[in-house]
């Protein structure tokens, strides 16, 4: 009896769907790094056909989505020797320029490539300054071969909607001598929240699969991912007896306590608190005691739970990925990154 993870096929296209409805002009950049953020490249079809361009980290990466579809694939890290760029060229991705290392790299290829140029504007983590911007554009025009598909930037700070670094890296970002060429700068946290950041290519990520990037549940997204367990064992404690590892949680009163076949070395929590939601049968209930590898115990007291019952620990209405992240002092991006290849991956409509 293993820990299931089902991937949503509908909730990813109505997901997509919100990107093409929030920017109905722009190409869709989808982002499907970390194995598309926990859910399985195999998994996730609705996202590779519905995508204008993917976008992965590595080259590990691209060798792995390559084999499953002809879509342009954009590799964000850019190529960093002579033999990168040999393999991008070879797999037919796009690649991220966004250091200066890389465009000496570049600008030597004997095959016709496509490049972004990501310029830092504020975040001071990769891009370009704006001389080297300037540089790149200036040497890739001498350079027939190099297409430069789109110059890109990325913000610091989108997911807090009212800070001041969003206005000032997006006045940056507009005041950059582009030349006419696409430009791209919107996350999913500036697709739901900051319109003058659209430009020609969006970038969703984390909202394909029904996260929001603010940390709090968006009833227009649906979960893609909805990771479940089943109760393994179901004993009745009296009060003032301790369950799990350092007797952390210890009964008040006479307590139902259902043992459910997760744990961290699934990818559930290790630091989820005593009192985390856990839904079975339709009842929220609280996560007592200390996550183990395997196990977790959940308090099922006068719900009529039964061996067998499958209990959900995130991706249903009642109970978000973000909601879990919350108690658990992290977010929704690494609970779901995190999901390990111990639990079953299976798909729904």
């Amino acid at each position: 009896m293993r820990a299931v993870a089902s991937i949503s096929q509908s909730a990813l296209t109505h997901n997509l769907a919100v990107v093409k409805k929030n920017a109905p002009d722009c190409k869709i950049v989808a982002m499907v790094k970390a194995n598309a953020y926990g859910h399985h490249l195999d998994l996730v079809q609705p996202l590779i056909k519905g995508a204008d361009v993917l976008a992965v980290s590595e080259l590990a990466e691209v060798k792995k989505i390559r084999k499953i579809t002809d879509k342009p694939i954009l590799l964000l890290s850019g190529v960093f020797s002579k033999e990168e760029l040999q393999q991008a060229i070879e797999l037919d991705c796009q690649m991220v320029i966004h250091h200066q290392s890389q465009i000496a790299i570049v600008a030597n290829t004997h095959a016709n490539i496509n490049v972004w140029l990501k310029v830092d504007t504020g975040m001071h983590r990769l891009g370009l300054y704006e001389d080297e911007l300037t540089q790149a554009l200036s040497i890739f025009e001498q350079q027939p071969l190099i297409n430069v598909r789109c110059i890109m930037s990325h913000f610091a700070c989108a997911d807090e909607k009212n800070h001041p670094m969003n206005t000032t890296q997006l006045n940056s970002f507009k005041q950059l001598n582009n030349g006419n060429i696409s430009r791209s700068m919107a996350n999913s946290a500036a697709i739901l929240s900051i319109k003058e950041a659209y430009f020609d290519d969006v970038r969703p990520g984390i909202m394909l699969y029904g996260v929001s990037p603010f940390g709090k549940a968006d009833q227009q997204l649906k979960a893609a991912m909805q990771l479940s367990a089943p109760i393994l064992s179901i004993k009745t404690i009296k009060a003032g007896e301790p369950v799990g590892y350092g007797a952390t949680w210890i009964a008040e009163k006479t307590t139902e306590v259902a043992v459910v076949g997760i744990g961290y070395g699934d990818g559930y929590p290790r630091h989820a608190k005593n009192g985390t939601p856990v839904l079975i049968n339709h009842n929220l209930c609280s996560l007592i005691g200390r996550v183990s590898m395997d196990l977790i115990c959940v308090d099922v007291t006068d719900i009529g739970a039964n061996v067998g019952d499958k209990a959900i620990l995130w991706g249903d209405e009642q109970l978000p990925v973000e909601t879990v992240a919350h108690h658990s002092d992290t977010t929704g991006y690494e609970l779901l990154a995190d999901v390990t290849n111990r639990v079953q991956f299976t798909t729904t409509l």
